[in-house]
């Protein structure tokens, strides 16, 4: 009897873990925005246009350039929508990599745990810095209108894509998606 009830209950906590994992495979992933966009130590949320920077800041951003080293910082938002019906899911990790302009640039994980709740939505805040001129040519200027496109400023379009790898907490412990999930592509900048 003892073995039967254990059966029975594994099997029960075995059903919700796979409901779990189902649901949090419906939960509809989207890169929402960008906020916290620095470029060598410029803030750029005033900024909208490379025209608008003013003299000390474009010195900044020049004297970066000439060392070879242009810091990029910025909070990527991802949005989590969790369909109605589905219950709540928490993810516990988000192992991810950023592509800009469809090159791999760099990758993190999730700062902490987020409730997605039934029916509704949650803001997936990353923190990302990246050196810009690892990736990318070009001069002041053309890395500039870069950052500001990932803004959605007055800048040349560039796309943003984020591949992530969900790790879900379940009755049976946290599970990891097999494979990685693709966050929309976005074209951001005008």
């Amino acid at each position: 009897m003892p073995f039967f009830l254990l059966t029975l209950l594994g099997g029960a906590s075995g059903c919700a873990t796979l409901q779990e994992i189902v649901a949090l495979r419906q939960v509809d992933f989207s890169l929402d925005r960008v906020s916290a966009l620095t470029l060598a130590g410029v803030d750029l949320s005033r900024v909208r246009s490379y025209e608008d920077l003013g003299v000390v800041d474009a010195a900044r951003i020049a004297a970066a350039v000439a060392t070879r080293r242009l810091p990029l910082d910025l909070t990527l938002h991802v949005r989590a929508e969790n369909p109605p019906g589905n219950s709540q899911a928490r993810m516990t990790a988000l192992d991810w990599t950023l592509f800009l302009q469809d090159r791999e640039t760099v990758s993190g994980g999730l700062p902490s745990s987020v409730a997605i709740p039934a029916g509704g939505e949650a803001d997936i805040p990353l923190g990302i810095r990246l050196d810009l001129l690892e990736f990318f040519d070009g001069n002041g200027r053309d890395l500039v209108n870069l950052a500001l496109s990932l803004a959605g400023q007055e800048a040349p379009p560039t796309t943003v894509r984020l591949r992530a790898t969900p790790t879900i907490d379940t009755p049976l412990g946290p599970i990891r998606y097999p494979e990685p999930i693709t966050v929309a592509s976005r074209t951001v900048g005008r």
